[in-house]
């Protein structure tokens, strides 16, 4: 089957936009995970990591910058297409700012590409590319992070919870609203770990994860001290989330009292955790 090319959609060489076009490839940087900061907020890619510069200087005013950020090995989500309308002339700064073109709008979080990245540089002119960014698909919806993946395979970071429940992702907050739990939270830093339970008294999974997103310590002794003692960001830097056991509504929560009681004594979170009972 012939391959489709980007360039299909955005007609940008039919409409000689093709010379002023650039494309910035945005993925991990050894520091922050793009994705999870797209998912978040998706203008911190758009107009912080897309206008960022170092040293070299990317776009000019009346450039076209088209906004890639890396899914997976080859794959790219189009996030953005925006014309550069003004230079602030800093370097290791937002550098630019521009202005989105509405025309593709409906494509921006939808469209994932195929490219095979061999360069070190970020940016490239969209002429010497095009013919090597093909559409692998066209999401229905945006893009807005990976679908719930079963209760055996929750292991979210502070970000990434927080993300769910700010964006209100429906397949997890449908998977986390009406259910019980036993789950788990590790603190990634010191290998410290936090058994807890979700039953109809405290509000089910959902209602006490939002409390963990919150507060960051969900009203529980030990992880108000050391939110006091080490603050709100060592929690959003360090914390995991996770479920050991869950159960449907109708679960006597007694059942799920016992549960975490027997979590806690295997994982000696008493002893060595933060779980004081």
């Amino acid at each position: 089957m012939k391959e489709i090319l980007l360039e299909n959609l955005l007609h940008l060489l039919k409409n000689k936009c093709g010379e002023k076009a650039k494309v910035r490839f945005n993925q991990y940087n050894g520091y922050d995970n793009p994705m999870e900061l797209y998912k978040a907020n998706p203008n911190e890619i758009n107009n912080n990591w897309l206008f960022w510069r170092k040293v070299k200087r990317y776009f000019n005013i009346g450039d076209i910058a088209i906004c890639f950020l890396k899914l997976t090995d080859d794959k790219w989500l189009l996030t953005t297409i925006k014309k550069v309308t003004e230079e602030f002339d800093v370097k290791n700064a937002v550098n630019y700012s521009g202005e989105e073109l509405e025309e593709y709008k409906e494509y921006f979080g939808r469209v994932i590409v195929n490219y095979h990245k061999k360069h070190q540089t970020q940016c490239r002119y969209y002429n010497d590319i095009y013919c090597k960014l093909t559409i692998n698909q066209v999401l229905p919806t945006q893009f807005d992070g990976e679908d719930f993946p079963g209760y055996d395979k929750v292991r979210l970071s502070y970000f990434q919870l927080e993300t769910i429940i700010n964006r209100n992702k429906k397949d997890w907050i449908a998977a986390l609203k009406n259910q019980k739990a036993v789950y788990l939270i590790t603190d990634t830093y010191t290998g410290k770990l936090y058994v807890g339970s979700a039953t109809s008294e405290n509000g089910m999974l959902l209602q006490r994860w939002q409390n963990y997103v919150s507060s960051g310590h969900g009203g529980n002794e030990d992880l108000k001290v050391l939110v006091v003692e080490k603050g709100f960001n060592y929690v959003k830097q360090y914390f995991q989330y996770s479920i050991l056991e869950n159960y449907n509504a109708k679960v006597d929560d007694k059942i799920i009292l016992g549960r975490e009681s027997w979590w806690k004594e295997t994982l000696c979170s008493r002893t060595f955790g933060y779980n004081k009972n």
